[in-house]
């Protein structure tokens, strides 16, 4: 079932770096709008049997038979900006510098990307689809705006919907955008925009036959080299959309959509009525008719994935090709669709921007012939922020220090133990302007229904979820869930003897594990600002200590030296006084030194990333960040009680430790003494 080269491939995916390229499986990383989980259709599937209206995919059927669907897989957010951000940056919410909340086309931080990591790993590169955190403006950026364009975040190529806003247009030439400047819905094919060749050009179409085109012609152009593709598409979000005919007949580089490149005709598609085409087998359905547009945008996604792996196969590298296929977060309830129709959210409470399951739990499956078992299931939980590091351990290199993620390897090749991952969410619903509470379904929890969303936060601790909506303070409590046996978030346990235990836990591991938002914008302002982000991270209790500390010295400091080369050594800080305080690091001046710093499990430190060796970093937030405001970013010290705290250095290039100072607040900068610093003895 594993394949009978699973063994030999689980040691070279763990060994850094691969002895060939040819080794090295391509990766296409299929990224839904808008799809909820109740969308698979293992679920879909389940209410056909029992009568209810259902979708019928047979594309969704066939991946998830060939695959393996993650039924805990999580988006870093419930909506698609911040669940962007971390996909692509490696970190989750509460490390993102720039993307929290509605921070739509703000300019995600100059950081690892997944596609700097795949190029670093000797892929080539590629984004066709949705962006909407490049910056530059809110609509109508361009590339020369945009400091965080694709090309300029790790892709050699990039092809689609630069702007968030475009992004809801299905047309981008007959349905423009309204508030755009240029009234128009970008269409960017490397820096020139292409909006006007695009007559008739329906978004899966358009964007399937370009990634398409782009597989077979880096494929063909050099065979021996691995690709990373992205396909962001833009369906099945509003606006409720449809084709103008039926999918192509055949699959695959000969049949399917077709990229044509000609102006006006860029698919073969491009012809008929456009946002006309209803799937026969939902036609003649006594359905609303946006249940019945909202089905054919499924259908004709379900058709597109079966016309990429024909295409793959086609090449003779369907074995070789790594498919991950999610969703950026929930269901919408935008432009007619009603998400009680076919319960996209599954058996679960809430839709997008809502902490609940159905908010932000998402499909996922995750197809390689011959190494990922076919037709299986996991349930492990996972998020976003985790598929850095996957890649990573694919591509043979070294995870960015930075990433929050581990890899799913063990669990996707059905071998070895899966370390737990780091899941947590923030989010704030307030700006939204008319999304501010949950809706009244009848089958959510009386309590949920149509209740205030405000500022949300969520964090897993071992087996239970912790959850708060419209957090008041930090005082407020957690509703506790084990999501294994509760998934439908049923029966609080903050009351129980276990819930009552984890409730302090919870307070303490999520201040622990998060950095203040501190990135301004000149025009946009400051986004994300949370209720309990004055509060001082809390030193270690007695239980938690480590035992015996003893003071750092040269021998003490010796660190644990991992595979790929870096060292981990873990210290402990004595904060002297409860206040906030700002932190300084400078490596040697030697080649390739790099290092980063943890405390707790927040990111203090961070000199990995186009890091000049032998200079000076801080602990602001505003570092590494782009078309920020100067004179207000990056100026919010970190707020510490007083007493012990993990200090975890990563260094990579060199041997010792980087040079460390600090700032209390409205004192002097100092060297931090050797004697701050202990070891567990």
């Amino acid at each position: 079932m594993r394949g009978k080269h699973l063994f030999p491939l689980l040691a070279l995916l763990l060994a850094v770096p691969f002895s060939a390229a040819a080794q090295r499986p391509n990766v296409i990383l299929i990224l839904m709008d808008d799809m909820g989980w109740g969308d698979l259709p293992a679920y879909q599937d389940q209410r056909m049997k029992e009568g209810l209206p259902a979708m019928d995919n047979p594309g969704l059927r066939t991946l998830a038979r060939e695959g393996m669907t993650l039924t805990r897989h999580y988006s870093s957010a419930p909506l698609c900006a911040p669940a962007r951000g971390s996909l692509f940056t490696g970190v989750h919410q509460g490390h993102a510098k720039v993307i929290r909340d509605r921070s739509f086309d703000l300019p995600i931080e100059d950081a690892p990307t997944l596609g700097t990591v795949m190029q670093s790993a000797g892929y080539k590169t590629a984004l066709i689809g949705k962006w909407g955190i490049g910056g530059g403006r809110e609509h109508a950026g361009t590339p020369q705006e945009s400091t965080a364009y694709p090309t300029r975040r790790g892709f050699d190529y990039y092809f689609g919907y630069l702007d968030h806003v475009s992004g809801h247009h299905h047309y981008p030439k007959e349905d423009p955008n309204p508030i755009s400047p240029t009234k128009k819905s970008g269409i960017w094919d490397g820096d020139k925009c292409v909006t006007a060749d695009c007559d008739k050009a329906y978004s899966v179409d358009l964007l399937t036959a370009r990634a398409k085109k782009w597989i077979v012609d880096t494929h063909r152009q050099n065979p021996r080299q691995p690709f990373f593709l992205a396909l962001t598409h833009i369906a099945p979000h509003s606006q409720l959309q449809i084709p103008t005919g039926p999918y192509p007949e055949g699959r695959g580089v000969k049949g399917g959509v077709q990229w044509l490149g000609k102006p006006h005709k860029l698919v073969n598609t491009a012809e008929g009525k456009i946002n006309s085409y209803i799937y026969p087998r939902y036609a003649d359905k006594k359905w609303p008719m946006a249940q019945k547009r909202y089905a054919t945008m499924i259908a004709r996604l379900s058709d597109s994935f079966e016309d990429l792996i024909q295409t793959l196969k086609d090449l003779n590298i369907d074995k070789n090709t790594v498919i991950i296929m999610t969703s950026d977060n929930g269901p919408h309830d935008e432009g007619g669709q009603n998400p009680q129709f076919f319960r996209n959210y599954g058996p679960f409470d809430g839709i997008k921007q809502d902490a609940w399951e159905g908010g932000f739990r998402v499909p996922t499956i995750v197809r390689w012939p011959g190494h990922v078992p076919a037709g299986s299931v996991n349930d492990h939980p996972s998020q976003f922020h985790d598929w850095m590091a996957t890649l990573a351990a694919i591509g043979g290199v070294r995870a960015p220090f930075r990433s929050d993620g581990v890899s799913l390897l063990p669990t996707l090749l059905n071998k070895g133990t899966q370390p737990d991952g780091r899941l947590y969410m923030e989010y704030s619903a307030k700006m939204s302007q008319s999304k501010k509470t949950t809706p009244g379904y009848k089958d959510f929890l009386p309590s949920r229904r149509n209740a205030v969303r405000g500022d949300e936060q969520m964090v897993y601790i071992g087996k239970y979820k912790g959850v708060r909506t419209n957090i008041q303070s930090h005082a407020d409590l957690f509703e506790i869930y084990d999501t294994v046996k509760d998934p439908a978030e049923r029966h609080d346990l903050k009351d129980t003897p276990e819930g009552k235990k984890m409730q302090p836990i919870m307070h303490g591991k999520t201040l622990r594990m998060r950095r203040i938002y501190d990135y301004t914008h000149p025009e946009r302002g400051t986004f994300a600002q949370r209720p309990y982000d004055e509060e001082p991270v809390p030193a270690l209790r007695k239980e938690e200590m480590p035992g015996k500390l003893v003071p750092l010295t040269a021998q003490s400091a010796q660190g644990i030296r991992r595979k790929d080369g870096s060292m981990k050594r873990v210290l402990y800080l004595n904060v002297p006084e409860t206040g906030k305080y700002t932190f300084f690091m400078k490596t040697p001046a030697e080649k390739n030194a790099r290092a980063f710093v943890r405390l707790h499990d927040m990111h203090l430190l961070d000199a990995d990333y186009h890091y000049k060796p032998g200079t000076e970093v801080s602990s602001s937030m505003g570092e590494r960040t782009t078309e920020n405001d100067p004179a207000r970013t990056g100026l919010k010290p970190v707020p510490l009680e007083k007493g012990w705290h993990p200090f975890i250095i990563e260094t990579e290039g060199f041997s010792g430790l980087p040079l460390f100072f600090w700032q209390k607040e409205g004192g002097e900068k100092r060297e931090i003494p050797s004697q701050s610093f202990c070891v567990a003895g």
